[in-house]
């Protein structure tokens, strides 16, 4: 609350309003706004400290390329990281921006800004042979049938559905019987249906028929040992037991199933907007950063799809 004492009120109010419209009209999710508002609300701290005056509207107009290199020289020597710089430079623009197309507001110095180049840190899928094998002794890790066919369910619709963990852990138990497709709604409330397999299905009935725990409608699908809904702690702890046990990487974790869903799905032929679809991205970039494709199959795509003489 500090920080926003420091900037006009006018500015206060744009944030609030800013923060509304990326809620109601792009469905932005609460720990996107959050994080967005942190970022906003950290950067019209400094300005104002680096202005040495109240921060409005018409002050923010003035900055100059020197004051937003300012900013990210100060946000560097207090050890964020360039990814995590990058990220808020591109709330600052998003908010600038909107602000520019709402109120004819000047914002070319803050959309000029060139954010800190860095490394994506792809992710790393597992192969078709280790995925199996995750799936295959996920349920050696418990001594009790029910909570073994509950993890191996969960893992199934990880990697066969693409689910991540929160989907999957949100189910409730509207969805038994379960047939060929479910409907999941994802980051930012957006719905998407995903066709399940029946590997999948099978699992989840297995789970089902050894539960010893009412499933009532509306309640979670998925249940702790004390009844409650499955703590996603668990399910990535039986992950953990299961790559020691069949010598995987760290990277093996819960949501790397998610990453091979997609990857095998290319690699096999699969179309990536399709993919993108099943995944629910907002955007194809992101797809594609989930996707380990070489250039070889990239190659072998292009070569097949291309209208050559």
């Amino acid at each position: 609350m500090a920080e926003l004492i420091r900037i006009s009120q006018g500015l206060a109010d744009a944030l609030a309003r800013w923060l509304e419209h990326l809620r109601a009209i792009d469905g932005a999710a609460g720990a996107t706004l959050t994080a967005y508002q942190r970022d906003v609300q950290g950067f019209l701290a400094f300005m104002t400290e680096h202005q040495g005056e109240s921060l409005g509207e018409a002050a923010l107009a003035r900055l100059r390329v020197t004051d937003m290199r300012a900013w990210m020289a100060h946000e560097r020597a207090r050890g964020v990281s360039a990814r995590s710089l990058a990220r808020a430079l591109s709330a600052v623009k998003n908010f600038a921006g909107w602000m520019a197309e709402r109120d004819g507001f000047d914002a070319t110095a803050i959309l000029a800004a060139r954010a800190p180049k860095y490394r994506r840190r792809l992710p790393r899928p597992l192969s078709e042979d280790a995925a199996k094998a995750v799936i295959g002794t996920v349920e050696l890790q418990s001594d009790e049938p029910w909570i073994a066919a509950r993890d191996t369910a969960v893992i199934t619709l990880l990697y066969g559905c693409g689910l991540r963990i929160s989907e999957a852990l949100g189910l409730t138990a509207d969805v038994l019987p379960m047939g060929d497709s479910l409907r999941i709604r994802g980051k930012g409330g957006k719905e998407r249906m995903v066709p399940v397999l029946p590997a999948a299905r099978e699992a989840v009935r297995a789970y089902v028929d050894l539960c010893p725990i009412q499933l009532a409608p509306g309640a979670p699908l998925f249940r702790g040992k004390r009844g409650g809904a499955l703590n996603p702690r668990l399910i990535a702890k039986a992950m953990e037991r299961t790559r020691m046990q069949l010598g995987l990487p760290a990277s093996a974790t819960p949501h790397a199933l998610r990453h091979s869903f997609a990857t095998h799905l290319l690699s096999a032929g699969g179309d990536l907007r399709a993919i993108q679809e099943l995944l629910g991205h907002a955007s194809l970039a992101t797809t594609q950063a989930y996707t380990a494709v070489d250039t070889a199959r990239l190659m072998e795509v292009y070569q097949s799809a291309h209208p050559r003489a």
